[in-house]
């Protein structure tokens, strides 16, 4: 997320100031003493630790800065497009909250589904605004899906991040661990069946047990907030169409995947789902040259690509007639 930031703002020739989350700052300075190392300039690049409504409202609402490039949660979007707003009329993009869908079509090899919807909603914890925490499965495969995703995420090994044998860490501190376990609540409460998982596991430390839910309804909590957590949301589906209708049913619309091997499938699909990525029988494959954001309340503005340096740059017009000019 750093360089997704800083790149394209110094090469567009800005100078940058990052405050990053303060649950990771530790990343953040850390790269900027590399910048430091190979000779960034002081003052061009700099970073300023805080909490959101002291060091993020100071440079939200400063009257020399320019452009708010933000990534975080829509409650946090509105304040920053305010403070802008209030103040010198900066320009604002917002890369803000998803709950991704992932279709999953009957021609799809299961294996590769059952490890990818897996990843999709289960790498890093589920701390990833792109996590394909809604699995779509066709209504032909989906119970062979089942066994097998859940064969798959008690093969997931929760535990130290820096053991190389560990697949999942903990969550970043004690309010989103609570937050993840209220939302297990809710799956329960509403009437989705738990399959796995929903329970923290370890001796220490905020480590949940990669967790899914099955009979899941759209208008369930599990299936319309960004939990931010390691849960899935099993549904089954019929036609492509209803697939689509249910994919774009949240306010969300920041990424989605789609597994099939029917090329009109996926043309069809990637047309009509209102999400800023569309991975095609992958998932988190990340391009420097393809624009990132999002649809809907996932935000606007985009981070990579020719779209990214854009965004730090202003146009201007300079003109001149070409009658009594002394340069003809």
């Amino acid at each position: 997320m750093f360089f997704f930031k800083v790149s394209p703002a110094l090469a567009a020739g800005c100078t940058v100031v990052i405050k990053p989350a303060e649950q990771t700052p530790l990343s953040a300075l850390f790269y900027a003493s590399l910048a430091k190392e190979a000779g960034i300039p002081d003052g061009v690049l700099n970073v300023v630790p805080g909490f959101g409504p002291t060091a993020g409202a100071a440079l939200t609402s400063h009257m020399d800065v320019d452009n708010i490039s933000f990534t975080g949660s829509g409650e946090t979007g509105r304040i920053i497009m305010e403070s802008a707003a209030k103040s010198n009329l900066k320009t604002v993009s917002l890369e803000l909250g998803g709950k991704s869908p992932l279709i999953i079509f009957d021609d799809a090899n299961l294996d590769m589904a059952a490890g990818l919807a897996s990843a999709a909603v289960f790498f890093n914890k589920g701390e990833i605004c792109v996590a394909g925490s809604r699995v779509y499965v066709q209504e032909g495969i989906y119970d062979e899906f089942v066994k097998k995703v859940i064969e798959v995420a008690k093969n997931w090994v929760v535990g130290d991040p820096f053991d190389p044998k560990v697949n999942m860490g903990p969550q970043v501190d004690k309010v989103q661990f609570e937050r993840v376990l209220k939302y297990i609540e809710y799956g329960k409460r509403d009437g989705a069946t738990l399959l796995t998982g929903g329970k923290p596991c370890g001796d220490n430390g905020y480590y949940i047990e990669p967790t899914i839910f099955a009979d899941v309804k759209e208008d369930m909590k599990i299936a319309q907030d960004e939990i931010f957590g390691p849960v899935m949301s099993l549904m089954k589906f019929k036609t492509i169409e209803e697939a689509i209708e249910r994919a774009n049913c949240t306010k969300y619309g920041l990424a989605a995947g789609i597994l099939t091997n029917d090329i009109n499938t996926v043309n069809r699909v990637s047309r009509s789902v209102r999400a800023g990525t569309i991975w095609v029988n992958c998932y988190f494959a990340f391009d420097a040259d393809a624009p990132f954001g999002g649809y809907k309340m996932s935000g606007f503005g985009r981070d990579q690509g020719m779209d990214a340096l854009q965004k730090y740059l202003q146009v201007k017009s300079v003109i001149t007639p070409l009658y009594n000019s002394p340069w003809l």
